[in-house]
């Protein structure tokens, strides 16, 4: 089991999730972070951190995408360890549907 980040980080990019990893799984897109699916020990701390509910295991159905995406933008994106500021209009996407046109390829600044 791991975790992955879902649609409702695009946008949002909330990164209470990443302080609280105790092996640092995170990495940062330009306007989304997700997990690498085998260092994630499956420990659960991120979860419950996330305000946009966008950390679910994969245990839920209909996860396949997100593994995929999870795997492989960890593969392509900086590590990201430390907590910085969310976009302006992080509120204003928070709960949008339909986010995943909204996805930048481009990695972010990691740490």
């Amino acid at each position: 089991m791991t975790y992955l980040v879902i649609e409702n980080c695009i946008k949002c990019k909330y990164q209470d999730c990443v302080e609280v990893c105790p092996v640092d799984c995170f990495y940062e897109g330009e306007n989304m972070l997700v997990i690498h699916p085998d260092e994630c020990i499956d420990c659960g701390v991120c979860e419950p951190e996330c305000p946009a509910e966008a950390i679910i295991p994969d245990t839920e159905p209909d996860t396949d995408k997100w593994l995929s995406l999870n795997t492989e933008y960890a593969a392509k994106w900086p590590n990201i360890t430390r907590k910085k500021d969310s976009p302006a209009d992080a509120k204003d996407w928070d709960g949008k549907p339909n986010k995943l046109e909204q996805l930048s390829p481009n990695p972010g600044q990691g740490d």
